[in-house]
């Protein structure tokens, strides 16, 4: 599992931002750093939507810290962005459909009971313009969201 001072897997995606774009981890860091990876289970569902629009009722602190913030999750980028739609979200959202960021970052999940296999544990990843992971936190428990106040801590201490 990818850990605080370890090199940020890079990775290409689509990205869900009202369009559908392609996005590159390492092409992002020069403008974008530092940057928030919000991973989430999946779109629509209780916990992921208010972690999402918390990060979007947040969004302004991270952007007076010059901080960029994406959630990413297994959803397809057409739902991701219909997720984005429903919930007023203006933050891009990163689709690992074919779970290889999951797998980089070493933090798949199942639902076994639901035969849900692979998802995203709720984790967060702040990365700084060196693509060295400053800050990790990772659940266990799909049920509890990150703490928002330790997440803009950490951007900020990269100011």
């Amino acid at each position: 599992m990818v850990t605080t001072g370890d090199a940020a897997p890079d990775f290409t995606a689509p990205l869900a931002n009202g369009d559908i774009e392609e996005f590159t981890l390492s092409e992002r860091l020069e403008d974008e750093a530092p940057i928030v990876l919000a991973f989430f289970p999946g779109a629509f569902t209780g916990v992921c939507t208010t972690e999402m629009c918390t990060f979007q009722d947040r969004l302004a602190a991270f952007n007076d810290l010059d901080a960029t913030v994406y959630g990413v999750s297994r959803d397809s980028p057409f739902t991701l962005n219909e997720f984005r739609e429903q919930n007023g979200l203006e933050f891009g959202l990163i689709s690992d459909y074919n779970k290889e960021i999951i797998d980089d970052y070493g933090i798949p999940m199942d639902f076994a009971d639901l035969g849900v296999h692979g998802v995203a544990k709720r984790s967060v990843f702040v990365i700084d313009a060196d693509g060295e992971v400053a800050y990790s936190w990772v659940s266990d428990d799909p049920g509890v969201e990150p703490d928002y106040d330790e997440v803009e801590a950490a951007v900020d201490d990269l100011s």
